[in-house]
Protein backbone atom coordinates (compact mmCIF):
# COMPACT_ATOMS: atom_id res chain seq x y z
CA UNK A 1 0.00 0.00 0.00
CA UNK A 2 1.10 3.42 -0.73
CA UNK A 3 0.70 6.77 1.08
CA UNK A 4 -0.17 10.04 -0.77
CA UNK A 5 2.90 12.11 -0.11
CA UNK A 6 2.78 16.14 0.45
CA UNK A 7 3.16 18.47 -2.45
CA UNK A 8 5.34 21.72 -1.22
CA UNK A 9 4.25 23.35 -3.94
CA UNK A 10 0.72 23.76 -2.99
CA UNK A 11 0.55 26.64 -0.27
CA UNK A 12 -2.02 24.96 1.84
CA UNK A 13 -0.08 21.23 2.11
CA UNK A 14 2.56 23.96 3.47
CA UNK A 15 0.68 25.42 5.53
CA UNK A 16 -0.70 21.27 6.66
CA UNK A 17 3.39 20.83 6.92
CA UNK A 18 4.27 23.79 9.44
CA UNK A 19 1.64 22.80 11.10
CA UNK A 20 2.45 19.03 11.64
CA UNK A 21 5.79 19.71 12.13
CA UNK A 22 5.02 22.28 15.32
CA UNK A 23 3.04 19.17 16.57
CA UNK A 24 5.38 17.00 16.22
CA UNK A 25 7.97 19.23 18.76
CA UNK A 26 4.99 18.31 21.04
CA UNK A 27 4.76 14.69 19.97
CA UNK A 28 8.12 13.37 19.67
CA UNK A 29 10.26 15.80 22.06
CA UNK A 30 12.51 16.97 19.94
CA UNK A 31 15.23 19.26 20.80
CA UNK A 32 14.98 23.03 20.40
CA UNK A 33 12.53 23.40 17.69
CA UNK A 34 10.24 21.23 14.85
CA UNK A 35 13.10 22.22 12.81
CA UNK A 36 15.16 19.55 14.41
CA UNK A 37 13.01 16.89 12.74
CA UNK A 38 13.81 15.53 9.52
CA UNK A 39 10.88 16.38 6.95
CA UNK A 40 13.21 16.19 3.51
CA UNK A 41 13.53 12.35 3.20
CA UNK A 42 9.51 12.57 3.54
CA UNK A 43 6.74 12.72 5.79
CA UNK A 44 5.05 9.19 5.89
CA UNK A 45 5.97 6.08 4.99
CA UNK A 46 6.04 5.18 1.25
CA UNK A 47 5.81 1.20 2.24
CA UNK A 48 7.31 -0.61 -0.71
CA UNK A 49 8.24 -3.53 0.97
CA UNK A 50 6.70 -5.09 -2.68
CA UNK A 51 9.63 -3.39 -4.74
CA UNK A 52 12.56 -6.60 -4.78
CA UNK A 53 16.24 -5.67 -3.41
CA UNK A 54 18.58 -4.32 -5.31
CA UNK A 55 22.26 -5.52 -5.37
CA UNK A 56 23.68 -2.97 -3.24
CA UNK A 57 20.86 -3.15 -0.66
CA UNK A 58 21.42 -6.76 -0.56
CA UNK A 59 25.31 -6.11 -0.10
CA UNK A 60 25.14 -3.89 3.23
CA UNK A 61 22.08 -5.71 4.56
CA UNK A 62 24.60 -8.56 4.29
CA UNK A 63 27.69 -7.13 5.29
CA UNK A 64 25.34 -5.84 8.82
CA UNK A 65 23.98 -9.26 9.35
CA UNK A 66 27.45 -10.60 9.07
CA UNK A 67 28.77 -13.01 12.43
CA UNK A 68 25.60 -12.65 13.71
CA UNK A 69 23.90 -15.70 14.61
CA UNK A 70 20.40 -15.37 13.27
CA UNK A 71 18.81 -17.61 15.73
CA UNK A 72 19.72 -15.36 18.36
CA UNK A 73 18.52 -12.14 16.77
CA UNK A 74 15.56 -11.10 18.84
CA UNK A 75 14.01 -7.41 18.43
CA UNK A 76 13.62 -7.19 22.32
CA UNK A 77 11.07 -3.98 21.57
CA UNK A 78 8.59 -4.21 19.23
CA UNK A 79 4.67 -2.79 19.90
CA UNK A 80 1.71 -5.11 18.59
CA UNK A 81 -1.32 -2.52 18.69
CA UNK A 82 -4.57 -2.77 17.55
CA UNK A 83 -7.76 -1.28 18.11
CA UNK A 84 -10.33 -4.48 18.40
CA UNK A 85 -11.53 -4.65 15.29
CA UNK A 86 -10.71 -8.25 15.09
CA UNK A 87 -12.10 -9.22 18.59
CA UNK A 88 -8.81 -9.10 19.81
CA UNK A 89 -10.03 -6.79 22.33
CA UNK A 90 -7.37 -4.12 21.76
CA UNK A 91 -8.76 -0.26 22.27
CA UNK A 92 -7.55 3.12 21.73
CA UNK A 93 -8.36 5.82 23.42
CA UNK A 94 -11.04 7.64 21.53
CA UNK A 95 -8.65 11.28 21.96
CA UNK A 96 -6.57 9.69 19.20
CA UNK A 97 -9.60 9.91 16.69
CA UNK A 98 -10.74 13.78 17.91
CA UNK A 99 -9.55 16.57 15.51
CA UNK A 100 -10.11 18.59 18.78
CA UNK A 101 -6.56 16.50 20.26
CA UNK A 102 -4.66 17.80 17.11
CA UNK A 103 -1.34 16.04 18.90
CA UNK A 104 -3.13 12.86 19.27
CA UNK A 105 -4.97 12.60 16.34
CA UNK A 106 -1.25 13.35 14.72
CA UNK A 107 -0.36 10.41 16.86
CA UNK A 108 -2.22 7.93 15.64
CA UNK A 109 -2.00 9.03 11.96
CA UNK A 110 1.96 8.10 12.67
CA UNK A 111 1.86 5.29 13.77
CA UNK A 112 0.15 3.42 11.24
CA UNK A 113 1.60 4.69 8.68
CA UNK A 114 4.95 3.90 10.50
CA UNK A 115 2.78 0.19 10.56
CA UNK A 116 1.83 0.45 6.87
CA UNK A 117 -1.60 0.33 7.87
CA UNK A 118 -4.35 2.11 6.21
CA UNK A 119 -7.84 2.40 7.51
CA UNK A 120 -10.33 0.66 6.49
CA UNK A 121 -12.98 -0.35 8.34
CA UNK A 122 -12.79 -4.28 10.28
CA UNK A 123 -8.88 -4.26 8.88
CA UNK A 124 -6.69 -2.23 11.26
CA UNK A 125 -5.91 -5.21 13.86
CA UNK A 126 -5.18 -7.97 10.68
CA UNK A 127 -3.03 -5.24 8.27
CA UNK A 128 -0.67 -4.82 11.58
CA UNK A 129 0.14 -7.98 11.86
CA UNK A 130 0.10 -9.27 8.53
CA UNK A 131 2.78 -6.25 7.86
CA UNK A 132 4.63 -7.58 11.23
CA UNK A 133 4.89 -10.47 9.25
CA UNK A 134 5.91 -9.47 6.12
CA UNK A 135 8.93 -7.22 7.48
CA UNK A 136 10.16 -10.34 9.57
CA UNK A 137 9.61 -12.47 6.60
CA UNK A 138 12.93 -9.95 5.15
CA UNK A 139 15.30 -11.52 8.23
CA UNK A 140 17.12 -14.45 8.13
CA UNK A 141 15.68 -17.33 9.04
CA UNK A 142 15.91 -18.11 12.84
CA UNK A 143 15.49 -14.18 13.92
CA UNK A 144 12.11 -12.89 15.63
CA UNK A 145 10.81 -9.82 17.48
CA UNK A 146 9.12 -9.69 20.65
CA UNK A 147 5.72 -8.07 20.54
CA UNK A 148 4.47 -5.75 23.43
CA UNK A 149 1.03 -6.73 25.29
CA UNK A 150 0.26 -3.54 27.08
CA UNK A 151 -2.16 -3.55 30.44
CA UNK A 152 -4.39 -0.62 30.99
CA UNK A 153 -4.03 2.27 33.47
CA UNK A 154 -5.05 1.55 37.16
CA UNK A 155 -5.56 3.59 39.86
CA UNK A 156 -4.19 4.12 42.93
CA UNK A 157 -7.01 2.16 44.60
CA UNK A 158 -6.42 -0.55 42.10
CA UNK A 159 -9.10 0.00 40.21
CA UNK A 160 -8.58 -0.20 36.23
CA UNK A 161 -8.85 3.00 34.67
CA UNK A 162 -10.29 3.19 31.05
CA UNK A 163 -10.23 7.32 31.15
CA UNK A 164 -6.27 7.43 31.26
CA UNK A 165 -5.30 4.23 29.50
CA UNK A 166 -4.21 5.88 25.84
CA UNK A 167 -4.00 2.04 24.88
CA UNK A 168 -4.66 -1.71 25.71
CA UNK A 169 -2.97 -5.16 24.16
CA UNK A 170 -4.50 -8.25 26.14
CA UNK A 171 -2.16 -10.87 26.68
CA UNK A 172 -4.10 -13.27 24.92
CA UNK A 173 -3.78 -11.28 22.30
CA UNK A 174 -0.33 -11.49 22.32
CA UNK A 175 -0.23 -14.86 22.97
CA UNK A 176 -1.89 -15.65 20.34
CA UNK A 177 -0.62 -13.62 17.60
CA UNK A 178 2.98 -14.81 18.57
CA UNK A 179 1.62 -18.70 18.38
CA UNK A 180 0.32 -18.01 15.37
CA UNK A 181 3.87 -17.40 13.67
CA UNK A 182 6.16 -18.91 16.11
CA UNK A 183 9.29 -19.00 13.90
CA UNK A 184 9.07 -15.37 13.90
CA UNK A 185 6.95 -13.82 16.88
CA UNK A 186 7.97 -13.77 20.58
CA UNK A 187 5.60 -12.04 23.24
CA UNK A 188 5.81 -10.08 26.28
CA UNK A 189 3.01 -9.90 29.22
CA UNK A 190 2.02 -6.73 30.75
CA UNK A 191 0.56 -7.01 34.19
CA UNK A 192 -0.16 -3.60 36.63
CA UNK A 193 1.25 -4.76 39.39
CA UNK A 194 -1.53 -2.99 41.55
CA UNK A 195 -3.96 -5.64 40.31
CA UNK A 196 -5.24 -8.07 42.99
CA UNK A 197 -4.71 -11.17 40.61
CA UNK A 198 -0.75 -9.54 39.60
CA UNK A 199 1.04 -12.40 40.43
CA UNK A 200 -0.93 -15.18 39.65
CA UNK A 201 -1.76 -13.03 36.07
CA UNK A 202 2.27 -12.58 35.48
CA UNK A 203 2.39 -16.47 36.24
CA UNK A 204 0.38 -17.47 33.94
CA UNK A 205 1.89 -15.57 31.42
CA UNK A 206 5.33 -16.96 31.80
CA UNK A 207 3.49 -20.56 32.00
CA UNK A 208 1.92 -19.24 28.32
CA UNK A 209 5.42 -18.52 27.12
CA UNK A 210 5.92 -14.52 27.58
CA UNK A 211 9.48 -14.00 27.80
CA UNK A 212 9.68 -11.14 29.90
CA UNK A 213 6.90 -8.38 31.64
CA UNK A 214 6.66 -5.02 30.00
CA UNK A 215 5.93 -1.69 32.08
CA UNK A 216 5.60 2.03 31.36
CA UNK A 217 5.25 3.82 34.36
CA UNK A 218 3.53 6.96 33.73
CA UNK A 219 1.16 6.22 31.68
CA UNK A 220 0.21 2.79 33.58
CA UNK A 221 0.04 4.62 36.95
CA UNK A 222 3.25 2.56 38.56
CA UNK A 223 4.81 4.39 41.37
CA UNK A 224 7.69 2.31 42.02
CA UNK A 225 7.81 3.07 46.04
CA UNK A 226 4.41 1.59 46.33
CA UNK A 227 5.06 -1.68 48.66
CA UNK A 228 2.18 -3.56 46.40
CA UNK A 229 5.19 -4.13 44.26
CA UNK A 230 7.84 -5.70 46.26
CA UNK A 231 6.04 -9.54 46.01
CA UNK A 232 6.25 -9.03 42.05
CA UNK A 233 9.70 -8.22 42.14
CA UNK A 234 10.23 -11.14 44.72
CA UNK A 235 8.38 -13.21 41.71
CA UNK A 236 10.13 -11.95 38.86
CA UNK A 237 13.60 -12.33 40.94
CA UNK A 238 12.46 -15.95 41.46
CA UNK A 239 11.72 -16.95 37.86
CA UNK A 240 14.42 -15.11 36.53
CA UNK A 241 11.61 -13.03 34.13
CA UNK A 242 13.07 -9.47 32.55
CA UNK A 243 11.14 -6.64 33.59
CA UNK A 244 11.47 -4.32 30.72
CA UNK A 245 10.38 -0.59 31.68
CA UNK A 246 10.45 2.79 30.18
CA UNK A 247 12.71 5.12 32.05
CA UNK A 248 13.43 8.77 31.05
CA UNK A 249 10.73 11.21 29.41
CA UNK A 250 8.02 9.27 27.42
CA UNK A 251 6.26 11.24 24.30
CA UNK A 252 4.41 8.73 22.39
CA UNK A 253 1.72 7.24 25.27
CA UNK A 254 0.45 9.93 27.85
CA UNK A 255 -1.96 8.05 29.52
CA UNK A 256 -1.75 8.72 33.42
CA UNK A 257 1.04 11.70 33.05
CA UNK A 258 2.69 10.60 36.07
CA UNK A 259 6.32 11.43 34.58
CA UNK A 260 7.52 11.37 37.73
CA UNK A 261 7.65 8.01 38.29
CA UNK A 262 10.01 7.63 34.99
CA UNK A 263 13.02 9.07 37.63
CA UNK A 264 15.78 5.92 36.32
CA UNK A 265 16.91 5.85 39.90
CA UNK A 266 13.88 4.39 41.06
CA UNK A 267 15.20 1.34 39.10
CA UNK A 268 17.28 -0.06 42.08
CA UNK A 269 14.33 -0.95 43.38
CA UNK A 270 13.75 -4.15 41.48
CA UNK A 271 17.33 -4.28 40.94
CA UNK A 272 18.09 -4.47 44.64
CA UNK A 273 15.70 -7.26 45.37
CA UNK A 274 17.25 -9.19 42.39
CA UNK A 275 15.26 -8.12 39.34
CA UNK A 276 16.73 -8.45 35.89
CA UNK A 277 15.55 -4.69 34.32
CA UNK A 278 15.56 -3.98 31.22
CA UNK A 279 15.74 -0.46 30.38
CA UNK A 280 13.94 0.91 27.29
CA UNK A 281 15.81 3.34 25.12
CA UNK A 282 18.69 3.47 27.39
CA UNK A 283 16.84 6.07 29.13
CA UNK A 284 17.67 8.71 26.29
CA UNK A 285 15.36 11.53 26.60
CA UNK A 286 14.26 14.15 29.42
CA UNK A 287 15.43 15.39 32.93
CA UNK A 288 14.61 14.43 36.53
CA UNK A 289 15.81 14.94 39.85
CA UNK A 290 18.79 13.67 40.99
CA UNK A 291 17.46 12.00 44.12
CA UNK A 292 20.42 10.92 45.31
CA UNK A 293 21.79 14.12 46.08
CA UNK A 294 20.65 16.67 48.95
CA UNK A 295 20.13 19.46 46.30
CA UNK A 296 17.67 17.16 44.10
CA UNK A 297 18.77 19.13 41.38
CA UNK A 298 17.69 18.02 37.47
CA UNK A 299 19.90 15.96 35.71
CA UNK A 300 19.74 14.87 32.60
CA UNK A 301 17.78 10.96 32.81
CA UNK A 302 20.29 9.17 30.75
CA UNK A 303 23.14 10.75 33.26
CA UNK A 304 21.59 9.07 36.20
CA UNK A 305 21.32 5.56 34.00
CA UNK A 306 24.63 5.91 33.29
CA UNK A 307 25.51 5.75 36.79
CA UNK A 308 23.52 2.67 37.23
CA UNK A 309 24.70 0.73 34.31
CA UNK A 310 28.88 1.83 35.99
CA UNK A 311 27.51 0.72 39.46
CA UNK A 312 29.18 -3.20 39.02
CA UNK A 313 27.18 -4.73 41.91
CA UNK A 314 24.53 -4.88 38.73
CA UNK A 315 26.77 -6.10 35.86
CA UNK A 316 24.34 -9.02 36.04
CA UNK A 317 20.99 -7.75 36.18
CA UNK A 318 20.93 -3.97 34.62
CA UNK A 319 20.75 -4.33 30.83
CA UNK A 320 18.99 -1.72 28.12
CA UNK A 321 17.59 -1.58 25.04
CA UNK A 322 19.30 0.57 21.88
CA UNK A 323 15.46 1.36 20.67
CA UNK A 324 15.02 5.14 19.40
CA UNK A 325 19.13 6.58 20.87
CA UNK A 326 19.61 7.23 17.52
CA UNK A 327 16.33 9.27 16.74
CA UNK A 328 16.40 13.02 15.99
CA UNK A 329 15.43 13.88 19.18
CA UNK A 330 18.30 11.80 21.11
CA UNK A 331 21.27 14.36 21.71
CA UNK A 332 24.45 13.69 20.28
CA UNK A 333 26.56 13.12 23.20
CA UNK A 334 23.85 10.04 24.22
CA UNK A 335 25.13 7.93 21.56
CA UNK A 336 28.83 8.77 21.78
CA UNK A 337 28.39 7.96 25.09
CA UNK A 338 27.25 4.56 24.45
CA UNK A 339 29.86 3.96 22.06
CA UNK A 340 32.60 4.98 23.92
CA UNK A 341 31.50 2.78 27.41
CA UNK A 342 32.60 -0.30 25.67
CA UNK A 343 31.47 -2.37 29.21
CA UNK A 344 27.98 -1.52 28.30
CA UNK A 345 27.80 -3.16 25.25
CA UNK A 346 27.55 -6.46 26.65
CA UNK A 347 24.32 -5.41 28.11
CA UNK A 348 22.85 -4.00 25.21
CA UNK A 349 19.76 -5.44 23.77
CA UNK A 350 18.65 -4.16 19.76
CA UNK A 351 15.43 -2.94 19.54
CA UNK A 352 13.76 -1.45 16.96
CA UNK A 353 10.73 0.36 19.01
CA UNK A 354 8.22 -0.81 15.71
CA UNK A 355 6.33 0.79 14.44
CA UNK A 356 8.65 4.11 15.01
CA UNK A 357 11.47 3.11 13.00
CA UNK A 358 8.65 3.92 9.89
CA UNK A 359 7.88 7.43 11.04
CA UNK A 360 9.74 8.99 8.67
CA UNK A 361 11.10 12.20 10.41
CA UNK A 362 12.34 10.14 13.40
CA UNK A 363 15.70 9.16 11.21
CA UNK A 364 18.06 12.31 9.84
CA UNK A 365 21.23 10.53 8.06
CA UNK A 366 22.59 13.23 6.59
CA UNK A 367 22.82 14.21 10.70
CA UNK A 368 24.52 11.44 11.13
CA UNK A 369 27.13 11.43 8.31
CA UNK A 370 27.59 14.88 9.71
CA UNK A 371 28.22 13.90 13.01
CA UNK A 372 31.04 11.36 11.14
CA UNK A 373 29.45 8.18 12.87
CA UNK A 374 28.28 7.26 9.44
CA UNK A 375 29.73 6.81 5.85
CA UNK A 376 28.43 9.21 3.19
CA UNK A 377 28.07 6.65 0.95
CA UNK A 378 25.84 4.17 3.05
CA UNK A 379 23.47 6.89 3.29
CA UNK A 380 21.55 6.34 -0.33
CA UNK A 381 21.31 2.54 0.22
CA UNK A 382 20.02 3.15 3.73
CA UNK A 383 17.23 4.97 2.52
CA UNK A 384 16.12 3.05 0.02
CA UNK A 385 16.31 -0.29 2.97
CA UNK A 386 14.17 1.73 4.71
CA UNK A 387 11.46 2.29 2.30
CA UNK A 388 11.32 -1.42 1.96
CA UNK A 389 11.29 -2.64 5.41
CA UNK A 390 12.12 0.51 8.39
CA UNK A 391 12.77 -2.34 11.12
CA UNK A 392 15.11 -4.24 8.86
CA UNK A 393 16.95 -0.60 7.93
CA UNK A 394 17.21 0.21 11.58
CA UNK A 395 19.38 -2.90 12.46
CA UNK A 396 21.28 -2.25 9.49
CA UNK A 397 21.84 1.28 10.40
CA UNK A 398 23.05 0.52 13.65
CA UNK A 399 25.66 -2.55 12.53
CA UNK A 400 26.85 0.62 10.39
CA UNK A 401 27.49 3.35 12.28
CA UNK A 402 31.14 3.73 14.13
CA UNK A 403 32.51 6.38 16.70
CA UNK A 404 36.09 6.58 15.94
CA UNK A 405 36.91 2.93 16.25
CA UNK A 406 33.91 1.82 18.07
CA UNK A 407 31.19 0.03 16.46
CA UNK A 408 28.17 -2.00 18.10
CA UNK A 409 29.48 -6.00 18.19
CA UNK A 410 27.36 -8.89 17.61
CA UNK A 411 26.40 -9.33 20.76
CA UNK A 412 24.14 -6.08 20.61
CA UNK A 413 22.06 -8.21 18.24
CA UNK A 414 22.38 -11.84 19.81
CA UNK A 415 19.95 -10.09 22.46
CA UNK A 416 18.06 -13.80 23.26
CA UNK A 417 20.80 -14.27 26.15
CA UNK A 418 18.77 -11.90 27.79
CA UNK A 419 15.82 -14.07 27.99
CA UNK A 420 17.90 -17.38 29.08
CA UNK A 421 16.05 -18.87 32.43
CA UNK A 422 16.70 -21.72 34.56
CA UNK A 423 12.98 -23.22 34.47
CA UNK A 424 9.86 -22.11 32.85
CA UNK A 425 7.42 -22.94 35.71
CA UNK A 426 5.25 -21.56 38.58
CA UNK A 427 7.85 -20.47 41.76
Amino acid sequence: MKFESLDLRNPARRDFMCCGALLFAGLLGAPGTANALNFKDGWTNPCEGDRAWTPAERDLIEAALAGIDPTQIIDMHAHLLGTGDSGSGCHVHESLYSIWQPIEYLRRKQILSGACVAEPRGEIDRQYVAHLSRIWGDFPVGAKTSLFAFDHAYDDRGEKDIAKSTFHVPNAYAREVARANPARFEWVASVHPYREDAIEAIDAAWRDGAIALKWLPSAMNIDWRDTRLLPVFDHLAKTRMPLISHFGAEKAVKGAHRDEFLNPLYARIPLERGVRVIVAHCASLGRAPDIESTSKKSVACFDLFARLMNHRAYDERLMADTSAIFFVNREPRIWQQIFANNAWHARLLHGSDHPLPGVWPLYDLSALVEANVLEVELAPTLRSIRRKNAVLFDLVLKRSLRWGATQFGTSVFEARRAIRVIERKPV
